[in-house]
């Protein structure tokens, strides 16, 4: 379940890389609802393209209804995440799903809406993430669609493909042994 309304100033500490510049990660509320949405529907639109004969607002529906399965997974089989709202000078850019587990740093899902991306948020939110496995003693580990371009992203932090089910690849992270443990 997401934070009740008094819960929402709960803020997860950013590397000053990113609060320096207006963002926070604070704890999802029902009132994120519709930004998590509309921010799900930026995630999947292109890849909606080839139903040419589907309309603007059939796509929307199916993605609604996506969106509604996806959320329904998972809060059923990672109740205990942190579900983390980006925010930009207060408002709304991203999310990010952090499932702490013994040994492991699980990302459910990373996600920015496309004015966001490209600015090195997802690389810092990403290293921010490996920073604070390293200094647990944890694995970073992650499920990408297989045709997702984030993947690049992850290979260059140092992930390593895992395994692979269905459309999704398997990556985990593991810390080098002479990296230092902190990213400001």
């Amino acid at each position: 379940m997401p934070a009740t309304e008094p819960e929402a100033v709960k803020l997860l500490p950013l590397p000053a890389s990113l609060t320096d510049r207006g963002f926070v990660l604070r704890s999802e509320i029902d009132a994120d609802i519709a930004f998590l949405r509309r921010l799900y529907a930026s995630t999947r639109w292109a890849e909606l393209a080839p139903f040419a004969n589907w309309s603007d607002a059939e796509k929307l529906a199916f993605l609604d209804s996506q969106f509604g399965l996806q959320r329904h997974h998972y809060r059923t089989y990672y109740p205990a995440t942190e579900w983390g709202v980006l925010e930009h000078n207060g408002t709304p850019a991203g999310r990010l799903y952090l499932d702490r587990q013994a040994k492991t740093l699980h990302v459910i899902d990373i996600a920015l809406l496309p004015q966001w991306r490209g600015r090195g948020i997802g690389t810092t939110l990403m290293q921010w993430v490996c920073a604070q496995a390293r200094a647990a003693g944890k694995t970073v580990t992650i499920a990408v669609e297989k045709y997702n371009r984030a993947q690049t992203l992850y290979r260059r932090l140092g992930f390593r493909d895992v395994s692979e089910s269905g459309v999704h690849c398997y990556m985990q992270w593991h810390a080098p042994s002479d990296a230092p443990a902190n990213i400001s």
